[in-house]
């Protein structure tokens, strides 16, 4: 029995967001949340409110802006609008009192840019509904598994502006810009195909024989065209074009990085893009669901090796990555900024290795990097210079030829080819600064040490997550692997250990942590600080910025108060551990 065709998956504000924000309006209030259905986009003036056809619609109010625009708004609101479009002006008070406006109802809020043009904003509204409904998996998938979200990320990392196509050229989705954008990606995007001269340019040079190859194909710019230097990656499965990404240069170059940023945006857009029987899932998210359960411990390894194609002892690496936001940092835009940095992440890890998984687990993101061979890097097509004069050209780059890397075809996955860690560690503080580049937060990450099988892949992360918790007493240090950390986590976990145990404890140290909480003295820290650095007085006592002698005196204070032997190994030992569990100091303070 064959099952049905799929329904399309409901459209949801957070999917329509990511194309608008920025250039075209401003998210103002999202009374409840993103995951709010658009069940379509209309157009409408004040007069023709309220509408009951409305409901669930955005809704896009001319003829109206600011103050203005308000008994328009409650209307709209009251047929049910999911969302609402006003030109906002500069009056900030005006938006205020919308957001009041609106608060009550539920329906959300976007403030029109003044040089957005009604049609720009109707059409990009219209193309993302359309999107997600021809591709019903995307709704489907996590916040961020979308081509529109994809899209933007990847132009947000090269710097260019995206684009999506599928087979037959027509665009799927584009990230929005507020650079410069030549005729062509104008065209493309206002009548969803590609020009058919430009098509002509394209298919006579090769260029879309080389991308099914997997190559990153570099497109010379043709002034005569009017086109900017391009590049471009097939999107592929099994053989098969599923479709395109392009990143066309703006006002600046594009970034260093560009290259391997765009074949792991290719990679994502090809698990959004399969489909499994009948059409019902979305491959992404279900790597992710898998890698997430497996990191949980809540899956067996087979599920996702399975998935991966890969065996089940094959080994792994765990990198968890801290975010570090603001305390109290919450609402829309937060959740925008988390699915942004979940997109990157992702992102990064397939460009890395084909193998790799991102995947969110309790508020945290974390990667999951198989022992499969390595890729070949940032490699691109390198056709002869005569190829320029049909629009491509060699963009053999000088760092892939001193890499060995002249095959520009991906390895395939094999196993026992492990990352070595100062691989992954240099591949993480890249992904790292790049993470407080674009969010502005003080991003972390730990690396695990390697496990052999991916049944200790629960293990792993647990192990990058005491790692973390030890990185977190210093938030200017961006990574930290395992090794570097690893007395610092041990002696964490011993101090977990100690805390649960009350029992086990030196009583002779007990007057001296009593006197500190009963006059505020510091006897403690300055014994643990004496015990730490080898009874080099002058150095804790420059720490601590007092002077030598009190130093000197309040050691031989503490020794008094609790009788302790410091020439006694063990002694000293025992002390430094209870003093560490009474002033609750973690190793790394």
């Amino acid at each position: 029995m064959s099952g049905a065709p799929a329904a399309p998956s409901p459209v949801l504000l957070r999917h329509v967001l990511p194309a608008l924000s920025g250039a075209l309006a401003d998210l103002l209030a999202a009374p409840r949340g993103l995951d709010r259905t658009v069940a379509g986009v209309v157009i409408a003036e004040p007069d023709a409110l309220p509408e009951p056809g409305h409901r669930d619609c955005l809704v896009l109010l001319i003829g109206a802006r600011g103050q203005g625009a308000r008994r328009a708004l409650i209307a709209a609101a009251r047929s049910g609008a999911a969302a609402v479009a006003v030109r906002m002006g500069d009056d900030p008070e005006a938006a205020e009192e919308l957001r009041q406006a609106v608060a009550e109802s539920g329906t959300a809020l976007l403030g029109v840019r003044d040089g957005a043009r009604w049609e720009q904003v109707d059409t990009v509204a219209r193309t993302v509904v359309d999107s997600v409904r021809r591709a019903p998996d995307l709704g489907r998938g996590a916040a961020h598994g979308d081509l529109f979200s994809l899209a933007q990320t990847l132009a947000a990392l090269t710097g260019g502006a995206v684009s999506v196509e599928d087979p037959a050229s027509r665009v799927l989705a584009y990230s929005r810009s507020d650079e410069q954008v030549d005729d062509v990606r104008r065209l493309s995007i206002l009548g969803q195909a590609c020009p058919a001269q430009y098509l002509a340019v394209l298919d006579a040079a090769g260029v879309y024989e080389r991308l099914r190859a997997e190559q990153v194909v570099e497109v010379a710019p043709r002034p005569d065209l009017g086109t900017r230097r391009r590049l471009a990656a097939g999107i592929t499965a099994g053989g098969r074009l599923l479709g395109s990404i392009w990143v066309q240069e703006t006002g600046t170059p594009l970034t260093a990085q560009s290259g391997q940023a765009l074949r792991g945006a290719a990679r994502l857009a090809a698990l959004l893009l399969i489909r499994g029987p009948g059409g019902t899932a979305a491959e992404g998210g279900r790597r992710e669901e898998l890698a997430a359960g497996l990191l949980a411990g809540r899956l067996p390894p087979a599920s996702l090796a399975g998935h991966l194609g890969i065996a089940v002892r094959t080994g792994a690496t765990v990198i968890a990555v801290e975010p570090r936001e603001p305390a109290g940092d919450g609402g829309p835009e937060a959740e925008l900024r988390r699915a942004r940095t979940a997109d990157m992440v992702a992102l990064h890890a397939v460009a890395h290795r084909r193998t790799a998984v991102a995947a969110r687990l309790d508020g945290r993101l974390y990667v999951l990097v198989p022992d499969t061979a390595p890729d070949t890097g940032d490699t691109r097509d390198t056709r002869g210079t005569r190829d320029a004069a049909r629009g491509t050209r060699d963009t053999r780059d000088t760092r892939d030829t001193a890499r060995g890397t002249r095959d520009t075809r991906d390895t395939r996955d094999v196993p026992a080819a492990r990352d070595t860690g100062a691989t992954l560690a240099a591949w993480t503080t890249e992904l790292v600064a790049t993470l407080r580049r674009h969010l502005g937060t003080p991003v972390q990450a730990a690396v695990s040490a390697p496990v052999d099988r991916l049944a200790d892949v629960p293990a792993a992360r647990a192990e990058a997550d005491r790692v973390l918790t030890v990185l977190a007493r210093d938030p200017d240090r961006a990574v930290a692997t395992y090794q570097d950390a690893r007395a610092s986590v041990v002696l964490h976990r011993i101090l977990e250990l100690l805390r649960e145990r009350p029992d086990i404890r030196d009583p002779a140290l007990e007057p001296l942590l009593a006197h500190d909480r009963r006059h505020g003295s510091q006897l403690c820290a300055s014994l643990l600080g004496y015990l730490d650095a080898f009874g080099d007085v002058r150095a804790v006592a420059a720490r601590m910025h007092v002077h030598p002698n009190t130093l000197r005196y309040r050691v031989r204070r503490a020794v008094d108060l609790t009788g302790i032997d410091l020439d006694d190994p063990e002694q000293r030992l025992i002390t430094a551990l209870e003093l560490r569990r009474g002033l609750d100091v973690d190793p790394t303070d």
